[in-house]
């Protein structure tokens, strides 16, 4: 059985600490109100969620296939990298998918605000109509679910570091639980986020619930991605990986 390394147990740890925190406080809903990531424009935003949301999780299975996934992926890297480079890309690629994702949100969410204004309303009055709960009928849901929308798990810090271990490992095959057929690194790991862009832009989901954050993931992949591409390819030996 493979070692766990010293951060990812860490890592592991923390997250748990931040679950179970989550069920035994505030009857489930004051670490989320404090912690998760929500959209910038809403009142329940706050600038610490940016970080915190990294360590919060919706429920048992969310945290449970996310810290296997930490352990099994995360703690090679680690082993190569060290605990520094390895945190650094970690909480790199969590950034990466809140910016990707948030991202994403405005650029469909704008749009529509400006046509909530064409129709002759105020910011504020778009602010009041969300809190009553009430929809712009000539927009649609999409709108108000924008408006909402929150973001928890390590799965953008996660997908950062599956990135960096098919960058080191291209030729190692995994296998999905559902899905037991070998493949190579080199060619699941980038199907994933593939999927994950189709998800992302369709809506349609391909193997995770529905309310995920699918661009998060992309995000966080591709900036795992980059830093590990910045390593292999630098002159500096000092900032080399291999």
């Amino acid at each position: 059985m493979m070692r766990i390394s010293d951060t990812v147990k860490h890592l592991i740890i923390i997250n748990a600490l931040m679950f179970i925190g989550t069920l035994a406080i505030g009857n489930g809903n004051l670490f989320y109100e404090w912690f998760a990531m929500y959209f910038p424009k809403n009142d329940a935003f706050k600038p610490w969620q940016i970080i915190t949301h990294m360590f919060m999780h919706g429920g048992a299975m969310h945290i449970f296939f996310n810290m296997f996934a930490l352990w099994m992926f995360g703690s090679p890297v680690e082993q190569v990298l060290g605990s520094k480079r390895f945190l650094f890309i970690y909480i790199s690629a969590g950034l990466g998918a809140v910016a990707l994702q948030v991202g994403y949100y405005y650029f469909k969410y704008l749009p529509m605000e400006a046509e909530a204004l064409a129709l002759g309303a105020t910011n504020d009055q778009i602010i009041e109509v969300f809190k009553e709960g009430k929809v712009f009928t000539a927009i649609g849901q999409e709108f108000n679910e924008i408006y909402y929308a929150s973001m928890v798990g390590a799965s953008g810090c996660i997908m950062g570091i599956m990135a960096a271990f098919g960058m080191m490992n291209p030729n190692a095959e995994l296998m999905m639980i559902f899905l037991p057929i070998p493949v190579k690194a080199k060619y699941f790991i980038p199907g994933i986020i593939i999927l994950d862009l189709i998800s992302g832009i369709t809506g349609q989901s391909f193997f995770s619930p529905s309310n995920t954050a699918y661009m998060a993931h992309v995000g966080g992949a591709l900036t795992g991605f980059l830093i590990m591409w910045y390593w292999k390819k630098t002159q500096f030996n000092k900032n080399r990986w291999n």
